[in-house]
């Protein structure tokens, strides 16, 4: 099993377990760029590879974020802030009963992922839709509430899932074996 640094990444602060591509190790604090099965997102670097952190990997580190990389990271802040304000502004123009409670604007520039608390209602995918477009990117939701009460897959927040090393999800903080609410 290849040995994982611990890594922080996407707005809600998933934490899990990433190969380093070139098999360099980076030290605790280290802005990294990583690829996760949503696309290249920004991280940083929890703790570096040791016999104590293996598990499956659930990305890889890329790179160390360079300067140029930290001025794209500025400029799709603004993006997911404007994003943000947006998308809140058409929830109260419809009156729709719902808690937007973040915007991420993943590194690669190409998705944006609106996070809402509990079961968003229908008009929400236009909407979202709509926003994704005039920022060019392709509209995600994420359900909050499904992580907090299914957690990240089969088993998780069991003492076999923390022994497998499950250590991103809601429901494992509640039941000791995570280390972020946000899942994945």
């Amino acid at each position: 099993m290849p040995r994982c640094h611990i890594v922080r990444v996407g707005a809600l602060g998933a934490v899990g377990n990433f190969t380093a591509a070139e098999a360099l190790r980076y030290p605790r604090g280290t802005q990294v760029v990583v690829r996760t099965g949503r696309g290249l997102e920004l991280a940083e670097v929890l703790a570096p590879p040791s016999d104590l952190n293996e598990g499956e990997p659930e990305g890889t580190i890329l790179r160390p974020a360079a300067l140029e990389d930290q001025l794209l990271a500025a400029r799709l802040e603004k993006n997911r802030a404007a994003a943000y304000e947006a998308c809140s502004a058409r929830i109260s123009e419809l009156g729709l009963a719902t808690v937007l409670l973040d915007v991420e604007h993943l590194f690669d520039g190409q998705s944006l992922v609106f996070y809402f608390l509990g079961e968003p209602p229908e008009e929400l995918q236009e909407v979202c839709s709509e926003l994704a477009e005039v920022y060019e990117a392709t509209a995600q939701f994420r359900q909050f509430t499904d992580t907090l009460l299914t957690g990240c897959g089969p088993g998780c927040g069991t003492a076999e899932a923390v022994g497998a090393g499950c250590g991103s999800c809601a429901i494992g903080k509640a039941t000791g074996c995570g280390s972020c609410a946000s899942g994945h």
